[in-house]
């Protein structure tokens, strides 16, 4: 099996970015095998604090976030990073020709249970004419995404991960603990019969997101004419990680409660990254209003609705807007 450096060099990318990725990894390595303890270090639960985001921050939050920055700021590579976990960015190396912004670990409710949770991010290059603690350099739409990808923390340690030419996922070979490509150039089907949604907050869906929902339920005596099974993990990682290994739509929708937070998911940290490594699988990845990755940031940690997966469903999700 090709190793990831081979896969990386044979699709163009520079070799600081892939210094920058193998050293990302290392960090993602760390995590996976605190991830692997669980109750035996004491890592599980909760602390007292909460993130900027207002939500009660896990140990394992906390943990996974100081491994990453650690490992980043010193790398030499990364000019700041941003993180779901920490109000501003942080600076690194004044000198740094990159920008990571990373969810240190998505789904980590999920620690409770020992279930799926992981690790996601994306890299750009980091505009040379601003200070390194300069959040606008990170206003960027996730057009200007160098690479992108997610390590998913499961029975196998897996990357998936895109560099702009074609989504790739490989396996952590824990004898030798490197990366291997298991699923090389992943291609998602452009039709389904799967959906991914948190049912519960249907009531603060809009009008077409409903109908759109009611008609998957419906099955074959509804409008869509088929049976759809509906499948949730509570960790983004998780069920896209399904979709591109077997198709399916993923949906957090707008939701009206909040008009400050439209959508529950962050631009930044999970809907950019996903997104990319979407669309170089040949899937779609859309707010409902536009293309996900040419939103253009206005803060950090700024929220956006989320639809995305398999090509024809969410083209099909999409046009109940218009009705």
């Amino acid at each position: 099996m090709k190793r990831l450096n081979s896969q990386l060099q044979n699709d163009g990318a520079p070799l600081e970015l892939i210094l920058l990725i193998r050293t990302l990894l290392a960090g993602c390595k760390e995590i996976s095998f605190r991830v692997s303890q669980g109750a035996l270090a004491g890592v599980l639960g909760s602390t007292l604090s909460e993130n900027v985001q207002g939500e009660t921050q896990k140990k394992l939050d906390v943990i996974s976030n100081q491994i990453l920055k650690d490992i980043l700021s010193e790398s030499g590579y990364v000019k700041a990073i941003s993180s779901e976990e920490e109000d501003d960015v942080v600076g690194c190396n004044p000198d740094g020709n990159y920008l990571v912004s990373f969810d240190p670990l998505d789904g980590s409710s999920n620690t409770e249970i020992n279930s799926l949770i992981g690790t996601i991010f994306s890299i750009t290059h980091a505009p040379q004419w601003m200070e390194p603690n300069d959040p606008s350099a990170f206003l960027q739409p996730g057009t200007q995404m160098v690479a992108a990808g997610y390590v998913l923390y499961g029975p196998s340690t897996m990357l998936a991960l895109t560099t702009g030419r074609g989504t790739h996922i490989y396996t952590l070979d824990k004898t030798h603990g490197g990366f291997l490509l298991t699923h090389p150039n992943v291609k998602v089907p452009e039709q389904t019969k799967e959906f991914s949604i948190n049912a519960s907050n249907q009531r603060h869906w809009e009008p077409s997101m409903q109908s759109y929902i009611n008609d998957l339920l419906a099955g074959e005596e509804g409008p869509r004419g088929k049976n759809y099974n509906m499948r949730w993990v509570a960790a983004m990682v998780g069920d896209i990680h399904r979709l591109l290994c077997r198709g399916g739509i993923f949906m957090y929708p707008y939701d009206k409660r909040d008009p400050a937070k439209p959508g529950k998911l962050r631009l930044l940290y999970e809907a950019n990254p996903m997104a990319f490594l979407m669309e170089q699988a040949g899937g779609l990845a859309d707010t409902g209003d536009g293309r996900i990755l040419e939103v253009m940031p206005t803060e950090i940690h700024q929220r956006v609705p989320v639809l995305i997966g398999s090509k024809e469903e969410v083209e099909t999700c999409l046009s109940y807007k218009s009705k």
